[in-house]
């Protein structure tokens, strides 16, 4: 319950409110990354995703919790999950948070571009997850203008790089995904 109360403080948007919280912020954080691996490792998976969304909001402009809590989404609750379409929920729960929240308060962060980049290239472009076609499938039907995944993280490597063109990472997600994009592109019109 503490944690509940204190994601509700930490879930406020402008600086000013968060700095009133001073040295206290931190340790209201603290208590709600324990009580996030709490509730992964009792499989409660919507109050966890409340929390690491408030948690983001607490830390705006700290990417390593956006990219933290989105990877935890995609890759690590989304394999609890025996159901194709129950692993999509949290694997498109990640998209969003990177794509509609974490982008929006940080819109010149390379690190947040990379992330969804190569969370498109590889969890919804390839098969290391078992359910990869599921989410291609899924993807092409709720993004029909560019259903391909490689396509995706082309566009985001690709403004990440506008940020930071020597990342390396996002060259090589770039690199990899041009490629890849080109042989999905042929099997498509055999």
């Amino acid at each position: 319950m503490l944690a509940l109360v204190l994601a509700s403080l930490l879930n406020l948007y402008t600086e000013g409110a968060l700095s009133a919280f001073g040295g206290f912020r931190s340790i209201a954080a603290e208590v709600v990354w324990f009580k996030m691996d709490r509730l992964q490792d009792e499989g409660k998976y919507a109050e966890l995703n409340e929390l690491a969304h408030a948690l983001c909001l607490s830390e705006p402009h700290t990417p390593e919790v956006w990219a933290y809590a989105a990877w935890n989404l995609a890759y690590n609750v989304s394999v609890m999950q025996e159901r194709p379409e129950d692993r999509w929920y949290w694997v498109k729960c990640a998209i969003e948070l990177l794509r509609d929240d974490a982008l929006k308060l940080n819109p010149d962060c390379p690190d947040l571009y990379r992330e969804l980049a190569f969370l498109f290239e590889i969890k919804l472009g390839t098969d290391l997850d078992k359910c990869g076609a599921y989410y291609r499938a899924q993807w092409a039907a709720e993004c029909p203008e560019h259903p391909n995944p490689f396509w995706w993280a082309i566009y985001y490597a690709s403004e990440g790089l506008k940020r930071d063109p020597k990342d390396a990472m996002l060259n090589e997600i770039l690199r990899q995904s041009k490629v890849l994009y080109g042989k999905s592109q042929i099997r498509e019109h055999q």
